[in-house]
């Protein structure tokens, strides 16, 4: 099976309206950019988007909420956004918030075929209303449906032609485990090598789950908040 295709464009281009869409990333590291990118170009709408953020006002996922192609936000993180605020708050967006690692377990046990688990997560809060609780050894916890998505699309650091993914530092918080839980899933990737050349070791990923991967040709890799020390004078 060929894997590899020639760029963003031709990745999504079978994305359609009203799907659900898993995109890697934490904050703004190891976010899909060029896919987002080339959904923003697509002009698909009414998509249901499972991320751990919203990206910010114009940049990765704030792109697309800007022109108003996101019907439903499922996320951890949402504090960068001004124009998601805005059409929260408006009513205009559907959204559900997540507990971080709730999300991240979600994520991972649809790969897994797991249809449900419980957590404390969550429990006498807002979070709970309306979910199963069972006690467990004396503790409180509440029953979370796994998520998946008709893409996952995430950004690794190195792939290979088989479609065995590389991540590095934060971007191993949500890529790996959507990856594996959508119908189709699409790989960004910095460096694209031939197979042989990943250490197995070092696999994140490993090809079985990815349909399609290319190469990006350069990533911004924009900073949320950059906080430095004043130099000394």
């Amino acid at each position: 099976m060929k894997k590899v295709v020639r760029n963003a464009d031709e990745a999504v281009a079978d994305i359609q309206d009203r799907m659900t869409l898993m995109l890697g990333g934490f904050g703004l590291c190891g976010i899909p950019e060029h896919c987002i990118q080339a959904l923003v170009r697509k002009g698909v709408r009414d998509l249901t988007c499972i991320s751990n953020n919203a990206g910010v006002d114009d940049f990765g996922i704030g792109l697309m909420l800007k022109q108003r192609q996101v019907k439903k936000m499922i996320s951890s993180y949402v504090g960068e956004n001004a124009e998601f605020e805005r059409q929260l708050l408006s009513g205009e967006l559907e959204v559900e918030l997540i507990p971080q690692g709730s999300l991240a377990e979600r994520c991972r046990a649809g790969g897994a075929g797991i249809p449900a688990f419980f957590t404390p997560a969550g429990y006498g809060t807002e979070i709970g209303q309306g979910k199963e609780v069972r006690e467990y050894n004396g503790k409180m916890y509440l029953l979370e449906a796994a998520l998946t998505a008709d893409f996952a699309i995430v950004k690794a650091w190195k792939g290979d032609t088989h479609g065995n993914l590389i991540y590095r530092g934060t971007a191993r918080n949500f890529n790996p485990m959507m990856a594996t839980a959508g119908k189709i899933t699409i790989a960004e990737v910095e460096h694209l090598v031939e197979p042989g050349q990943l250490d197995p070791n070092f696999i994140h990923t490993p090809g079985i789950y990815v349909q399609r991967i290319f190469q990006g040709p350069a990533y911004e890799k924009r900073i949320e908040q950059r906080t430095v020390r004043q130099r000394n004078t």
